[in-house]
């Protein structure tokens, strides 16, 4: 059930290409998935949701976001998500301060703070 509608209303309204659109497509799909309160895992109902097999993992990540903000078991899927996705333990920070994790997006960590001009990466894909 949807218990933010102002926010759903606005992420439908400005989410009007053909990328963002899919987003909120899949999101609202999830939500119906959602209702039907059994338990879920993050990753399979997404892809169960998006019905033209076009998510980026970014996508996926937003679709986490919209659904964590709207939806009246978003802080579940959010918690959720963020303990699948997580590398290390910042899943778990995620969810002690209310964030939500992005696979998508890339840490650059520079070690010793910038003395080493070596850089790490981390990335994982959906």
């Amino acid at each position: 059930m949807i218990i933010n509608q102002k926010k759903w209303d606005k992420y439908v309204k400005v989410n009007v290409d053909s990328y963002g659109k899919e987003c909120v497509d899949v999101t609202r799909r999830v939500m119906e998935i959602l209702d039907k309160d059994e338990d879920f895992d993050c990753h399979e109902i997404i892809c169960q949701a998006d019905t033209n097999d076009e998510l980026t993992g970014f996508m996926a990540g937003c679709i986490a976001a919209m659904v964590a903000k709207c939806h009246s078991r978003g802080e579940e899927f959010r918690k959720k998500w963020n303990i699948d996705y997580q590398i290390k333990d910042e899943g778990e920070k995620a969810n002690k301060n209310g964030g939500i994790l992005n696979p998508a997006l890339v840490t650059i960590g520079i070690p010793d703070g910038g003395k080493n001009e070596r850089m790490e990466v981390e990335s994982k894909d959906t």
